[in-house]
């Protein structure tokens, strides 16, 4: 849950690097969240809980993603791509499962290494 909360606090934030761990984990505890929205939305008759969790999710999981692409030394418009049916949306998981740059990269350090304190 500790990963879910450090992208919430990270939602403005579209500069720097995620890690695979981050991206990966806010996905999975957005998708266990989101079925049981989706359930609620059967019960209530409308799709009021899940859209509004959707629009809450939004920012944070547009920030995290650019963060991923900038941790493949991608540019967070790549993110465009995922906007194009089924090649789109295969090239996003592609992008976001690749390991990342090892060391530095344009967008800055890379988040496995912790950084050197002088």
């Amino acid at each position: 849950m500790s990963w879910f909360i450090l992208v919430l606090r990270r939602s403005w934030i579209f500069r720097g690097r995620a890690r695979r761990k981050e991206y990966w984990m806010f996905t999975l505890i957005t998708g266990l969240i989101y079925l049981p929205l989706l359930v609620a939305d059967e019960y209530v008759g409308n799709e009021v809980p899940s859209l509004g969790f959707t629009l809450v999710i939004l920012l944070p999981s547009l920030a995290v993603t650019v963060r991923r692409l900038h941790d493949t030394d991608r540019s967070g418009s790549f993110v465009l791509i995922g906007l194009i049916p089924l090649v789109g949306t295969i090239a996003m998981l592609i992008f976001t499962a690749t390991e990342g740059t090892p060391g530095q990269n344009r967008y800055g350090v890379n988040p496995k290494e912790e950084p050197v304190l002088a």
